[in-house]
């Protein structure tokens, strides 16, 4: 019986932990571009954009991601680094969804037709304990954390601010 318990208890804090996700997603995103989940993300391959600051990417990223940026993003200069095939499957992430968003709407305006805004963003990425790499290319504990607010989003890994 105690197990049957505890199960419950971890199914319903994971599910109460995505509540509060959506609820701050949907304060701030407007909802206009598909979300990938972090596991669908793990079995699809795609171009990755990283759409948080230099600083916060080169602590961490994704494997294969490219940074482009969000407080200075310039479309012209991402489009150079993107395929020709507008269907091309992209995926930008940012700490938790918000930024790469915004970025992800942008390509999509521009004519790309299979583009996804990462669910959570790489925060959803580590606490699931899917690696993440540093600039030499090694997996790494640590994950920029933006600031105290958001930083508590990241439960997992060593938050770096």
């Amino acid at each position: 019986m105690n197990k049957v318990i505890l199960l419950f208890l971890l199914i319903s804090s994971v599910s109460f932990g995505q509540k509060k996700l959506d609820k701050l997603l949907n304060k701030f995103n407007k909802n206009n571009v598909p979300y990938i989940s972090v596991d669908s993300l793990t079995t699809t391959k795609a171009i990755l954009l990283d759409a948080r600051e230099v600083k916060e990417f080169n602590v961490s990223h994704l494997q294969n991601a490219i940074c482009v940026g969000f407080d200075d993003f310039n479309i012209h200069t991402t489009l150079e680094k993107l395929p020709t095939d507008k269907n091309a499957k992209i995926v930008v992430y940012c700490s938790l969804g918000i930024r790469s968003e915004i970025v992800a709407d942008k390509l999509i305006k521009k004519g790309y037709t299979n583009v996804f805004n990462l669910y959570g963003g790489i925060f959803e990425w580590k606490n699931n304990n899917f690696k993440v790499m540093d600039t030499l290319g090694k997996t790494t504990e640590r994950v920029h954390a933006f600031n105290k607010e958001w930083g508590k989003w990241l439960k997992k890994g060593e938050k770096v601010y």
